[in-house]
């Protein structure tokens, strides 16, 4: 009896860290949201000197709370999960476990408290936190578009770094040194800044040719980089449109389950009700 209150016990847990599709589970992702922003702008602010001399002492006691919540919070991700080490490995177990020791590692080691920083990769909590409503299944697309045209967007990103090489040798050989152009390498650099549409500025073509080529590369970089934005669209467009719910599977932590999905895609664990 006592193990089955500790298995239900563990199983809402689940649902309400894991899982978004009960109120209390909303509002569990909505409070960790804040958080984490929360805790950017504190590090922001720390970085600012008036305001680090004058309320070192408030900044130390709220970075300490917000380091408890977060442990707090990485522990009862632990706990609430069959198999603890898929999380702790997990990408997400990563970034929380880096997000969560740098104020350990201060009371050790001098200087390591501006590691803090790196809590700013929990930010990418959001996009899981996003997939509620009329956003479920939205970004699961994006990432099958991605992985999908991966091999495409590969080949054109070497094209256009054959066509910087070729470009960049062309504009050594008409302007040279005197335009800045003092060798291969650098004049690729400028194809590449050029063809981008970045423009730096820092070396600029002088002769009339020069500047000629610097204009053609100019408009082509406009039509290049509309290209992996039609690659990546056109496999959206293929993208079967699947209704995904914020489910995440009790044993694995697997997430991106149809919304009739009764057990897991990923190792066949029953999914919670």
């Amino acid at each position: 009896m006592k193990k089955q209150s500790q298995k239900k016990w563990k199983q809402k847990l689940h649902e309400i860290i894991y899982e978004a599709d009960t109120p209390i589970g909303k509002l569990f992702d909505i409070i960790l949201l804040f958080g984490i922003l929360f805790s950017i702008i504190i590090v922001m602010l720390e970085s600012v000197d008036s305001m680090s001399i004058k309320y070192k002492y408030e900044f130390k006691v709220i970075e300490w709370v917000i380091t408890g919540f977060f442990t707090v919070e990485y522990f009862l991700r632990i706990i609430s999960i069959k198999k603890p080490t898929k999380y702790i490995f997990s990408f997400y177990g990563i970034i929380d476990l880096l997000s969560t020791i740098p104020n350990y590692l201060s009371l050790f080691i001098v200087g390591t408290q501006s590691l803090v920083a790196l809590r700013a990769l929990r930010l990418l909590r959001v996009f899981r936190i996003l997939k509620l409503g009329r956003y479920i299944g939205e970004s699961e697309n994006l990432v099958k578009a991605l992985k999908t045209s991966a091999a495409k967007i590969s080949v054109f990103l070497f094209f256009v770094l054959i066509i910087c090489i070729i470009l960049g040798t062309v504009m050594y050989l008409v302007e040279g040194s005197d335009n800045g152009f003092t060798s291969i390498p650098r004049s690729v650099y400028w194809a590449i800044v050029t063809l981008t549409t970045v423009g730096y500025g820092d070396i600029a073509p002088g002769t009339p040719f020069g500047q000629f080529i610097a204009s053609v590369i100019m408009i082509l970089g406009y039509a290049i980089i509309a290209i992996p934005t039609g690659i990546v669209s056109s496999e959206m467009v293929r993208t079967n449109d699947v209704h995904l719910n914020t489910q995440s599977c009790p044993n694995c932590g697997y997430e991106g389950h149809n919304d009739k999905a009764l057990h897991c895609y990923h190792c066949g664990t029953k999914l919670n009700d």
